[in-house]
């Protein structure tokens, strides 16, 4: 069995990972527009800003699309087949989306439009990793998120 690849931060993108190894989800956000920005920039695509901070968003979500990974060709995942790996639109803003595993339900009960919640999966090398998970209230019904 290979190795897993541990994600390397870069000066950008070090303080996400400094967010997951904290447990917490945290996203660049634009001080002149407001808007998140996911996956790290230096600067907005929407108005152009430099000034991006992190912070933390709830990691609720809905499923925006997804695939089942049968066969994989990432090092150290082919004891883990059938997975799910999925974008996230989260609830702060449409089309802000994160990437993920769902974890906690069968492939086949996935669907796009699922509420979704943030998780963490310990991964042996690597510490915490963000997944998701099926979203329902205290009844176990689905919640729409919006």
């Amino acid at each position: 069995m290979s190795a897993r690849v541990a994600p390397v931060a870069s000066p950008l993108t070090a303080p996400y990972w400094e967010g997951i190894r904290a447990r917490r989800l945290r996203i660049q956000r634009c001080a002149s527009c407001r808007r998140y920005v996911h996956f790290p920039r230096p600067e907005c695509p929407s108005c152009g800003g430099a000034e991006l901070s992190y912070e933390e968003v709830s990691g609720r979500g809905l499923v925006h699309t997804f695939s089942v990974v049968h066969r994989t060709f990432a090092p150290g995942f082919a004891d883990r087949t059938p997975y799910v790996i999925a974008w996230i639109e989260l609830v702060e803003q449409p089309d802000l989306r994160a990437f993920g595993n769902v974890l906690g339900c069968e492939p086949g009960e996935l669907r796009i439009g699922m509420p979704v919640e943030l998780c963490f999966e310990e991964l042996d090398g690597f510490g915490p990793l963000p997944a998701f998970r099926p979203f329902t209230d205290d009844s176990g019904h689905d919640n729409t998120l919006r």
